[in-house]
């Protein structure tokens, strides 16, 4: 009796390895991040608080916010843990839990600068996004321009993927 090593990739999702994501699938990853990123902020606005209460008990009083600064609280926050998240391992927490990973037209973990440059693209133009959902490469308008790929990518470690189809060297 012959053993098989146990494989990272769920048997349903091996056949989609290394396949570029749909729509579905990466609306999905994106409100987890989402999620994220509004918890960071929550987390953030009761750290403060708790700060500042500590500082004066007796005079505490909740400090409230302004729309221009969560607005750009928000942004920040959104483009910082984007960048790191695809510098530093190619997947956020959504797309972990999705199953997918960024990656540059060579299949590798994006460079901090082509990173930060996505992460601001995703926040200030998120309707880009969509448009996976009708090229026929499903790539956004991010990925064409920027020449990246989101693909299904299940393997935790570091590694490069097949590029994705439709880039220049895919």
């Amino acid at each position: 009796m012959t053993v098989e090593p146990v494989s990272p990739v769920p048997r349903e999702a091996r056949g989609y390895q290394g396949e570029v994501a749909g729509l579905v699938t990466r609306l999905v990853g994106s409100s987890i991040d989402a999620g994220v990123v509004a918890l960071a902020l929550l987390a953030g606005w009761v750290g403060l608080n708790g700060f500042k209460f500590l500082l004066d008990p007796r005079g505490f009083q909740f400090s409230g916010t302004s729309l221009l600064l969560s607005f750009t609280a928000a942004c920040a926050v959104t483009v910082i843990y984007l960048t790191g998240s695809w510098a530093i391992t190619g997947r956020t927490w959504g797309s972990h839990v999705m199953g997918l990973r960024v990656v540059d037209r060579r299949g590798q973990r994006l460079r901090p600068t082509v990173a930060l440059l996505r992460g601001l693209f995703c926040t200030f133009f998120p309707i880009g996004l969509l448009w996976c959902g009708v090229n026929p490469s499903r790539r956004s308008v991010q990925d064409i321009v920027l020449r990246t790929g989101v693909v299904y990518d299940w393997v935790p470690r570091r590694r490069a993927v097949s590029p994705p189809p439709g880039s220049p060297t895919g």
